[in-house]
Formats: C-alpha cells, sequence, structure tokens
C-alpha cells in the first residue's frame, strides 16, 4: 500500500466513522431539536444526507479536476 492509496483509506473511514457517528444519534438530536422545532428538525435531517452526498460530489469534481 502506497503512500497515497493509505492516506484516502484514512480518509475514508474516518468520513464513516465520524457520519455513522452523526447518523447514530440522528433520532437523538432530531427528537431535542423537534422540542424547538418540528420544521427544524427536519430540515437538519435533510441537510444531514445532504452534506453526505455533498462530500461525494465534491470528492468527484476535486479528482476531475485535478486529472486522476
Amino acid at each position: 500500500m502506497d503512500t497515497n492509496t493509505r492516506n484516502s483509506a484514512i480518509g475514508a473511514a474516518s468520513f464513516l466513522i465520524i457520519f455513522g457517528v452523526v447518523a447514530y444519534f440522528l433520532p437523538k438530536i432530531m427528537l431535542a431539536v423537534g422540542n424547538y422545532s418540528t420544521i427544524a428538525a427536519g430540515i437538519f435531517a435533510v441537510l444531514f444526507v445532504l452534506a453526505f452526498f455533498g462530500v461525494f460530489w465534491l470528492r468527484g469534481r476535486s479528482q476531475r479536476k485535478n486529472g486522476n
């Protein structure tokens, strides 16, 4: 495993761990935010999903720009 592959694997693992932990606690977070506003809780959930796919979109743009 070369340095570039190892760095990509570490980045992917950290991304999955962070989003996995937030997804695990997402129902509790939504209930807490839902006590304040149900619309805010829904917006938080939508933003979480958009952020998940946004990271992949940004990575694809970056790789296209660099020619990889």
